[in-house]
């Protein structure tokens, strides 16, 4: 799916969207888990990519860090500036920041490069190394497959794509990242019947 295509779809479910997980880390232990030892590691700004409504930026702001959001739908944005006047919001795509060379300390990327064709998926790793500082980190949240290609799949929203943790890893290395942890759960009741992975990385 193009980019054209996932912004209108998410604009057209941007209130519902905002509705329905705005509050939702508060049901994830194991990712705000996760979130919790990324804010000890980073040092500098950082980027929540594909951003939604802003829950996950007021969470890492919450956490200590200088966190900004970035999301492909305008829709999106102007619930995030609404919900965390506070904060700062810009529309903007994973394959293209508005963002200098080595600058942020940190990147978040939670379930927002799911949509990415896999054709393009190199692409956006490579932008993430370039706005990244050296030893900077970025936690990646998706679905999870055992197919070792990545898994198309009807995500209600969008055409999405889940992907084997280690042929994801591949792709990171070869844009210059580390692994630094995995943490895997089991779906709760009521989600996707899909393991739920992140990845914390280190270019």
């Amino acid at each position: 799916m193009e980019q054209s295509e996932t912004r209108a779809a998410y604009d057209a479910v941007a209130g519902l969207y905002a509705e329905l997980f705005s509050d939702v880390l508060t049901t994830l232990p194991m990712e705000r888990g996760v979130l919790a030892a990324f804010a000890e590691l980073v040092d500098g700004p950082v980027a929540d990519l594909g951003c939604g409504p802003g829950h996950l930026t007021a969470h890492l702001r919450s956490l200590g860090l200088d966190a900004f959001g970035v999301d492909l739908s305008p829709e999106m944005i102007a619930l995030a500036r609404r919900a965390h006047p506070d904060l700062r919001f810009d529309e903007g795509t994973m394959t293209a920041l508005d963002v200098e060379d080595a600058v942020l300390g940190g990147i978040l990327a939670s379930y927002s490069f799911i949509h990415t064709p896999p054709r393009d998926l190199p692409t956006v790793f490579a932008e993430f190394g370039r706005v990244l500082k050296p030893g900077g980190h970025a936690v990646l949240g998706f679905f999870a497959g055992d197919d070792p290609e990545p898994e198309p799949f009807d995500h209600k929203v969008a055409l999405a794509y889940r992907w084997s943790p280690d042929a994801l890893m591949t792709l990171l290395r070869q844009a210059g990242f580390t692994e630094v942890a995995r943490m895997r759960r089991e779906p709760h009741e009521g989600e996707r019947p899909f393991h739920h992975m992140h990845l914390l990385v280190r270019r």
